[in-house]
């Protein structure tokens, strides 16, 4: 069954003849017709087979459109407001479903149709939420969890399995959205939903098991993006339109957000055209602090005691810089706890600017013919600017004098004063744009009654680009009197002892810019054929081409004002600056900068949730002054040799499927199974000492699926599922080249030889449809994972790697350090031991009509995933020695991305004119990946969103609307160890609202 086609509310011309049976075409009738034919099948027994639509004629006149993301006007395309809502007691009455209930039938009806296991979001669920993107929508699906960046969804994570486990498909067409919001850009397989509106699209389809026939290369999901069709419409035109003001209590400001579609559909069904935009600006800030992991290291002396002396017999103490360890209890204990690497607050600042256009155009001459062309477009620009006031602790505690230290049971020192303390104030500045298009078209043709097929083709193009990322840095290294305290470990005390306000306290000592280019382009072509060869038996064959281009391309300017030891000249000597001969031990009066008088502008930190005697006014650099004093944007930049790689996959394939339904002993089945064949030929490119290094490679698939359905009765369906499925390497981890990171000593070599993912998926499920917009369901699974890629990390020298130097960061402190007595961190990627992966989803979904009076009005959906499982990894551990490498350890824990316990639930209440909705969303903790500087990974603690929504009918095609995200201020809370929960950043973005009026015509 084409299901993306059925959710898209047009079904294929040839799928009416094998799939004859349902009563009153269920799935067809959920997208397109009036209230009143919903009346009439909730009335009925469904007796159809999943997968069966019935046999229905085209769309008549009267069926309403769903257009993207907008609502649909029930008295324009339903029963009249005055039919009866309900059912009394003993009598038939008729029942009308408008609004938001319709689009849960619709919904309800996409997933009981189905073989597989499918869920779906469908038209006004998506437009009449508070979502600001296809994330947010995505949330309230059982098994589906967000992750948000700059206090909106941007990637998905379905059943326990990261973003990059997810494949996505826009009008069919395989494709990846990349864009640059957040902390970072991806570079990745992840597919960014933050790009597009949620208004553009009609409806939202997840495939949790795999058949044959549907596209390879997840072991989480395919996600079908279907934007409107025409065709599925009323007769003639079509305008809706929606206007709302968006208002962030943070940053207290007003922003537009603005939807609209016009179509068109010729009187006698045979032509359609419908074009919809949608535009939406925010500019929201996000408050808190953030330590930037933290670490050990050797401090130069612990209340008076020093640590480091002349030699090792001698008795002078060698102070800031140099000199040999002397142990003692006060040192030793400094040394091996952990401590806060950059202690900060700051505020991030998100203004975004996006934009989306789809347009479709049909034609079905007959009733055996159709051919649409799809085409979309999104431009999303995100400004991100951050001011922080802080300590770099990182890498220079061998000149800090500490005062009065204090540990918890974590060995974490969580309070202390700093002398001769590294104070610094940042102000970073990234511009972004991500543009998306694709273009598609598919032919739906029924060469005779049992023989059809489809031919669909198409390209997609996505590219982020970041011309600006700069960051300017003013230096204090001799404070003193700093102090923090982490008693609160989410809500720290930073107080500055020496004047933060002052600029004459300050010296501009680094720039930075990292320039970059992502683009991803896919080419599609396929082919596919049925048969019905008999009544209940049905075969299907196919032929694909895939070809997927990434590249990404990354520059620096980055450069030290002045060199930070007495070193010969380097390129990266900016300005006529004489440093200071022994500026290692920054004695007062050292010069390692330019003079930051002039170049400042001062900001003052709003609510972050500091607590009081925190220090809020500080002195940044002033982008635009430094700038022109240093010619940061003159310079010719320098290729950033880790983020400059490119991979390419050719994917050809096909498969054979066989459909079957019919009964045995009373009891009906449906089912399918067959066989996916991929081939992929890869190539990746990357950088290895400065060359270009190229390695070819091919591996082929054989995925073999099958998925049956049993009806016990006309309301209950118990549904089982095995498959062989991939997920392809991560991007990252193909480079033949390194990187190198000359903050955290650090450096990771690329493997393109890795293996895919590859896994056996279990399902089985149980759903009863006790009522109309009604569902309990259960269902369990697993994916025993038999190829993991994992990372192996070493110790060794800068030198061991045989990496020239002059791929280290000209900024940061190895650059004047190559060799330090920890060494570095060698990481590289390789084909490990497998996984495990169970869980348990439990969905809820009921109206009220039971109650009496208004009280029938409301509904509720509920659903709550349980998952677990086991993956073996090698972290680097605590030193357990003074200055000592860090130890390697073998831990067992869940899958990156992974939360154990997700919750989603919503409390509904719908008349004739007024609506409102209400809902809660929770996400347990979950690791997000390896952390370095001794930590055993890092990730997020648990997070909590309540939304809510009402409107109001004051005619029937003119509606006004109050919405609220984030209602409770949820902060987000970040963690660096998974044993001692230390905090990496703890931040909030405020409640968002937004009050609007949508029309129909």
């Amino acid at each position: 069954m084409d299901i993306q086609a059925m959710a898209n509310g047009h079904p294929r011309s040839f799928g009416p003849r094998w799939l004859g049976g349902v009563s009153a075409g269920t799935l067809i009738l959920a997208l397109a017709m009036p209230a009143s034919a919903f009346a009439q099948a909730a009335q009925i027994p469904n007796t159809a087979t999943p997968g069966t639509p019935a046999q229905v004629d085209p769309a008549p006149a009267q069926t309403a459109v769903v257009p993207a993301g907008q609502p649909v006007d029930p008295a324009a395309t339903m029963a009249p407001p005055s039919a009866p809502q309900d059912i009394a007691d003993g009598e038939a009455a008729e029942i009308v479903v408008t609004g938001f209930r319709r689009s849960l039938d619709a919904a309800l009806s996409v997933k009981r149709e189905s073989v597989s296991a499918v869920d779906a979001v469908v038209a006004e669920d998506i437009a009449k939420f508070p979502d600001q993107n296809l994330a947010e929508s995505l949330q309230r699906i059982p098994g589906i969890s967000i992750q948000r960046d700059g206090g909106e969804g941007r990637a998905i994570t379905v059943r326990g399995l990261g973003a990059q486990f997810t494949r996505v498909r826009v009008n069919g067409l395989e494709t990846v959205a990349t864009s640059t919001d957040g902390a970072s850009a991806n570079r990745d397989r992840a597919f960014d939903f933050n790009v597009f509106a949620s208004e553009l699209f009609n409806s939202i389809v997840v495939h949790k098991t795999a058949e044959a026939s549907l596209d390879e290369g997840s072991l989480g999901a395919v996600v079908d993006l279907n934007t409107g069709n025409p065709l599925g419409g009323k007769t003639g035109f079509t305008l809706v339109g929606s206007a709302q003001a968006s208002y962030n209590d943070l940053s207290e400001n007003t922003r537009p957000r603005l939807a609209g579609l016009l179509s068109y559909k010729s009187p006698d069904g045979t032509f359609g055209v419908a074009v919809s935009a949608a535009y939406t600006k925010t500019d929201n800030l996000e408050l808190g602090n953030n330590t930037v992991r933290w670490a050990q290291a050797r401090f130069d002396s612990v209340n008076g005691t020093p640590c480091f002396y002349t030699s090792a017999t001698s008795a002078v103490p060698s102070s800031n810089a140099g000199g040999t360890y002397r142990p003692s209890a006060a040192c030793n204990t400094a040394a091996l706890a952990f401590h806060p690497r950059i202690p900060r607050y700051g505020e991030v600042f998100h203004g975004r600017e996006r934009l989306g256009i789809t347009g479709s155009v049909q034609y079905a001459p007959s009733d055996a013919t159709k051919i649409s062309i799809d085409g979309l477009y999104s431009r999303f620009k995100e400004r991100r600017e951050e001011k922080w006031a802080e300590v770099l602790l990182r890498s220079n505690e061998r000149s800090i004098d500490l005062v009065n230290p204090t540990y918890d049971a974590n060995n974490n020192m969580i309070s202390a004063t700093l002398n001769d303390a590294y104070v610094r104030t940042e102000h970073y500045l990234r511009q972004s744009k991500t543009e998306f298009y694709q273009l598609g078209g598919s032919w739906d043709q029924d060469v005779t009654d049992t023989v059809r097929f489809t031919a669909m083709g198409g390209f997609s193009k996505s590219t982020a680009s970041i011309p600006v990322e700069t960051t300017f840095v003013f230096d204090n290294r001799t404070a003193r009197n700093y102090s923090y305290d982490y008693s609160d470990m989410f809500q720290p005390k930073l107080t500055f002892g020496t004047s933060v306000t002052d600029e004459a306290n300050f010296q501009l000592a680094e720039i930075r810019d990292r320039p970059s280019n992502t683009i991803n382009k896919f080419r599609t072509g396929q082919l596919r054929a049925e048969w019905d060869v008999a009544e209940g038996f049905q075969l299907k064959a196919g032929g694909m081409y895939r070809r997927f281009d990434f590249q990404t391309e990354g520059f620096t300017r980055d450069a030290v004002v002045c060199p930070t030891l007495a070193a010969p000249a380097r390129d990266n000597v900016i300005g006529a600056v004489t440093c200071s001969a022994s500026n290692q031990v920054f004695a007062p009066g050292a010069v390692y900068g330019l003079p930051a008088t002039g170049l400042g502008e001062s900001f003052t930190l709003g609510n972050a949730g500091q607590p009081a005697g925190t220090t809020t006014t500080w002195i940044i650099p002033n982008i635009d002054k430094s700038a022109a004093l240093t010619n940061l944007y003159g310079r010719t930049p320098v290729i950033d040799p880790g983020n400059t790689r490119a991979v390419r996959e050719e994917v050809t394939g096909g498969y054979f499927q066989v459909d079957v339904k019919g009964d045995v002993l009373g009891l009906r089945y449906a089912a399918n199974a067959g066989m996916r064949y991929a081939h992929t030929a890869q190539t990746s490119t990357g950088l290895n000492n400065g060359a270009t290094v190229t390695i070819d490679r091919t591996y082929d698939d054989w995925l073999p699926s099958m998925n049956v359905a049993l009806f016990p009765t006309d309301e209950i369906i118990l549904r089982g599922a095995i498959a062989k499925v991939i997920t392809r390497p991560t991007l990252g981890n193909l480079t033949p080249g390194g990187s190198v990171d000359g903050f955290n000593y650090r450096i990771s070599f690329g493997n393109p030889q890795l293996e895919p993912f590859r896994a056996t998926a279990y399902d089985l499920a149980a759903e009863w449809y006790f009522a109309p917009q009604s569902i309990l369901s259960v269902a369990i699974f697993k994916k025993s994972v038999e190829s993991f890629p994992v990372s192996v990390t070493t110790s060794g020298t800068f030198a061991s790697t045989g990496l020239p130097t002059s791929v280290i960061p000209p900024s940061s402190p190895a650059a004047s350090m190559v060799e330090r007595p920890e060494g570095w961190q060698i990481s590289t990627i390789t084909n490990g031991r497998g996984a495990s992966l169970k869980g348990l989803e439990l969905s809820l979904q009921s109206t009220f009509r039971f109650l009496p009076g208004f009280l029938k009005n409301f509904g509720m959906i509920a659903n709550a995933t349980f998952v677990d499982s086991d993956a073996t990894y090698v972290q680097s551990g605590p030193a357990v020695v003074p200055g000592g490498a860090l130890v390697n350890v073998t831990r067992t824990e869940t899958l990156y991305g992974l939360s154990k316990r997700a919750y989603n639930g919503t409390l509904y209440y719908e008349d004739t004119k007024f609506s409102a909705r209400g809902s809660v969303s929770y996400r347990s903790p979950y690791i997000d990946g390896s952390s370095g500087t001794g930590n055993i990974f890092e990730g997020y603690n648990s997070t909590l969103n309540v939304d809510a929504s009402v409107r109001y009918k004051i005619t029937p095609g003119f509606e006004i609307s109050l919405e609220g995200t984030n209602l409770t201020d949820n902060y987000r809370s970040r963690y660096t160890d998974l044993d001692a929960n230390r905090n990496y950043e703890y931040n909030h973005f405020g409640r968002t609202f937004l009050a609007g009026a949508r029309f129909k015509m």
